[in-house]
């Protein structure tokens, strides 16, 4: 089960009180900028962790400034969309929630997920793939200061040209499970505390280990980008 650290008492806790328990995730985006973009993508990657362990997810957005903007900027990066916090008013009643909150932003009660702010740079450069971005930003753990600068978009720009076109030549061989062993490691990964750098950690070891048949890394890095919504068999079909 999914377990993340509450910000306000540094004490790990269950992401959902039930595995089939109704979770509400709400992200706290007051402004439209590069950190609140960074808090809404750490919301988005919990939902889909959650959903991943069978959770039910309720997605909420609360900001009050240039939230049009935002969810324009969040969707161009694959968020998926957030239902709008005073719109479901007294709905939340006795569900878990999880706050994911920028540090030094505000202080809801309840179970807070911190994420640490963006600098480097003004975001995508204009004609850029999004998910080079999304990249950039997952490269780095939720609590640690994310650059978004040219050195950091290179570097993401390209692993994520690399592994699409592996992942393309992978897919025209048989396919093959995802081996139980890399499974769980994912899995552990992800379910301590929301920790996708180790998840990004397994699919760089699978990528290289000589003893996995092409399918089966084919359907590792299917099974992830669940988790990480980076398109990764984007380029399917695509001539060699």
């Amino acid at each position: 089960m999914l377990r993340i650290i509450d910000a306000r008492t540094g004490e790990p806790v269950d992401a959902s009180t039930t595995r089939r328990g109704l979770t509400c995730v709400e992200a706290h985006a007051p402004a439209h900028d590069a950190t609140a973009l960074r808090v809404l993508l750490v919301a988005d990657v919990l939902v889909r962790a959650l959903e991943l362990g069978g959770t039910p997810v309720w997605g909420l957005l609360s900001g009050a400034r240039g939230r049009a903007e935002l969810r324009s900027a969040a969707a161009a990066l694959g968020v998926r969309p957030f239902e709008d916090r005073y719109d479901a008013g007294a709905g939340l009643g006795e569900r878990q929630v999880i706050h994911v909150v920028g540090e030094g932003g505000v202080n809801p009660d309840g179970v807070c997920v911190a994420v640490a702010p963006v600098s480097g740079g003004s975001g995508m450069p204009p004609g850029d793939d999004p998910a080079v971005l999304r990249m950039a930003l997952l490269l780095r753990r939720r609590g640690a200061p994310a650059r978004v600068d040219d050195p950091a978009l290179a570097e993401a720009r390209g692993t994520l040209a690399r592994w699409r076109r592996a992942v393309a030549d992978w897919a025209r061989r048989p396919s093959r499970p995802v081996p139980e062993e890399v499974r769980g490691q994912l899995r552990t990964a992800w379910e301590d505390d929301l920790d996708v750098p180790a998840v990004l950690g397994v699919l760089h070891r699978v990528e290289t280990d000589p003893g996995l048949p092409d399918g089966a890394r084919f359907e590792t890095y299917a099974y992830a980008d669940r988790l990480l919504g980076l398109e990764l068999t984007r380029d399917l079909g695509a001539p060699a």
